[in-house]
């Protein structure tokens, strides 16, 4: 893009794309880190084109007061991990441009950026970061910035939410209502709300607690994550096999 966009404003353009360009009435949209959110956006603003949607972790957050204790001890608990972690969004989401001049000439230093994000959010073998991931497929990660020199456009990403408003589905409260699928793994570094909390944010109809897996399940456990999708997809089959009955 010429200059920052948002997840909402991508998932208008993933919307466009598989009904004006690809020509689909309908899908199923699957995300996790931005996907997660683009995801979600697809779910509320492009329904009934979006059929469903199935997220391995929950960014978008609910609008008033946390009204369970345990939504309240999640938030204080949540708040107290992310502090060491906010550094680098918050850099992404104000001043991308100027970390985007010293990382395209730095190929360390896009590495050691890139890193630390796997291994502090992965499901490792303690701090063994190649248990979980291969070490060519974390260069290939990394040579993805590099030789498309993308990592200035990758990071506008952070400042393109906050020019949309942030993590705020709805200020009047509404949530998600196609069928939400949900694959919860242990190690996700953005622990999951409770599931009264996810309720409020979206139509919860599959709910997965995986017993291994952190941030990036498509990378750590592919064929668990494959699976809880499936799993997910056939429930909206017989549903639909339901209604076509009555």
């Amino acid at each position: 893009p010429a200059c920052p966009i948002g997840p909402r404003r991508i998932a208008e353009l993933f919307h466009r794309l598989m009904t004006d360009v690809l020509g689909y009435d309908d899908y199923l949209a699957q995300g996790g880190d931005w996907g997660g959110a683009i995801s979600s956006w697809l779910g509320f603003d492009h329904a009934p084109a979006c059929r469903g949607i199935h997220l391995n972790i929950m960014t978008m957050r609910a609008a008033g007061e946390l009204k369970e204790p345990a939504e309240r001890a999640w938030a204080e608990k949540f708040a107290r991990e992310q502090a060491s972690e906010e550094g680098y969004r918050v850099q992404q989401a104000t001043k991308p441009q100027t970390l985007s001049y010293a990382m395209m000439d730095s190929p360390v230093g896009v590495a050691a950026w890139i890193i630390e994000k796997f291994q502090s959010w992965s499901d490792t073998d303690g701090d063994n970061l190649e248990s979980a991931h291969h070490k060519d497929r974390l260069l290939t990660n990394i040579m993805v910035y590099l030789v498309t020199r993308t990592f200035n456009t990758a990071s506008w990403i952070y400042y393109g939410r906050q020019e949309e408003g942030g993590r705020l589905l709805s200020p009047d409260g509404k949530r998600v209502e196609v069928p939400t699928g949900c694959a919860l793994f242990p190690a996700e570094f953005l622990a999951w709300p409770p599931r009264s909390y996810v309720n409020r944010v979206y139509n919860v109809t599959h709910w997965t607690e995986l017993p291994r897996g952190g941030h990036f399940p498509a990378m750590e456990e592919p064929d668990m994550l494959t699976q809880d999708i499936r799993k997910f997809a056939r429930t909206l089959r017989h549903q639909d096999f339901v209604e076509e009955k009555t």
